[in-house]
Order: structure tokens, then C-alpha cells, then sequence
């Protein structure tokens, strides 16, 4: 693993999640919403991404901070993070994203977000993968296990065969803003613009 992704999961873990815990005990809790953001708030925005598809990393690095810092904190928009791996490569990430304690998820997909253009390069993806899940809690048995588990697998591959399916979804990033849809890694401002019309709806 390179000193740069090593760099860079010791210093977003010390600042995002802390000491390590224990991953999630069951496949109900691995397979789990995973959010951020207040439950009712009047708008909800649903990220279908891959782990491995810069064009979601450019999403997570340059846009979704500042959708974060004015409409997440602050009460109005929730959002949901669905799994559309696309690749055995990023299928993989998703799945030990998965086994990672949940309230750490997010802390996690950023580090893989931000030294994607590595792992997903490496010739070796899943020891890099490896070596940045242990700063996530992860044992090297808890590791294989969940690259083992066939049940995680076929679930999240059923929830993207089922986003094509009913919500057209054939990319990555697509994102839909109360139903609304947007696809690719648009600016802050388109999806301001979506969002302040919502809001301007609410109640």
C-alpha cells in the first residue's frame, strides 16, 4: 500500500471516526439505509455511486461538502447512499464498505473516495483495500469473510439490478432529488436549484 493512501486513511480516521469498533454483527445491519442527515427533512436526495468511478469520487471531493455544510447540517436534506458497483473492483469496496461499523460508513467511503485513483489502479486493489479497512476496525479474518459473503454480495447486487430496473438507473453518480433525477457529477449548483425548488414546496 502506498504511503499515500496510508497518509491519507490515518488522518481522515483520526479526524471522521476515532478508535476503532467492532464491525456490524449482522447482514440486516450490513445491508442497512445508510444516511446522513435528519429523517424528516423535507427533502431527500438517493446517490446511486460506485466506489470505483472517479466521476463519483469528483461528486464526493468537490460537491456533496458544500450540499453538506448548507442543506445536510442544517436540517433540510437527507441523504441516502445506494450501492452500483460497477466492476469486481468496486463491487468489492462496497462489500467491506459494508462490513465496516455503520457509524463509520461515510468516514469510509471518503477515504476510498479520495484514494481512489490508486486502489482502483493497484495491481493489487484488494490488499490496499485491506490495509485501509484495518484503520476502519476491520480484522483480516472480518476482511475475508465479508469478501466471502455471498448473501451481502447477491443483496447488493439485487438492489442495483432493481434500481435499473424500476428507476432507470444506468450510471454513475445518479441522483434523484425528491424523484427528481440527475445524472453525472454535476456542480453545486444544479443541485441547488433542484433543492431550493423542493424546498420552496414544503410545508
Amino acid at each position: 500500500m502506498s504511503r499515500l493512501i496510508q497518509g491519507i486513511a490515518v488522518l481522515l480516521f483520526a479526524l471522521l471516526v476515532g478508535s476503532p469498533a467492532p464491525r456490524a454483527a449482522s447482514l440486516d445491519e450490513m445491508l442497512a439505509e445508510r444516511t446522513l442527515g435528519d429523517a424528516a427533512a423535507p427533502v431527500t436526495i438517493v446517490e446511486y455511486s460506485s466506489l470505483g468511478c472517479p466521476h463519483c469520487a469528483a461528486f464526493n471531493d468537490q460537491t456533496l461538502p458544500q450540499i453538506k455544510k448548507d442543506y445536510i447540517d442544517t436540517g433540510k436534506v437527507r441523504l441516502v447512499y445506494k450501492d452500483y458497483p460497477l466492476g469486481t473492483t468496486a463491487l468489492a469496496a462496497a462489500l467491506i464498505a459494508r462490513c465496516v461499523d455503520p457509524s463509520r460508513y461515510f468516514g469510509f467511503i471518503d477515504v476510498l473516495y479520495r484514494s481512489q485513483a490508486t486502489w482502483a489502479a493497484s495491481a493489487k486493489p484488494l490488499d490496499d483495500l485491506k490495509q485501509m479497512s484495518r484503520f476502519a476496525g476491520l480484522s483480516d479474518a472480518d476482511f475475508n469473510a465479508c469478501l466471502e459473503n455471498k448473501a451481502l454480495l447477491q443483496s447488493i447486487q439485487a438492489s442495483a439490478a432493481q434500481a435499473q430496473k424500476e428507476a432507470g438507473v444506468n450510471s454513475t453518480p445518479t441522483f434523484f432529488i425528491n424523484g427528481r433525477k440527475i445524472v453525472g457529477a454535476q456542480g453545486f449548483e444544479a443541485f441547488k436549484a433542484v433543492i431550493d425548488e423542493e424546498l420552496a414546496k414544503a410545508p
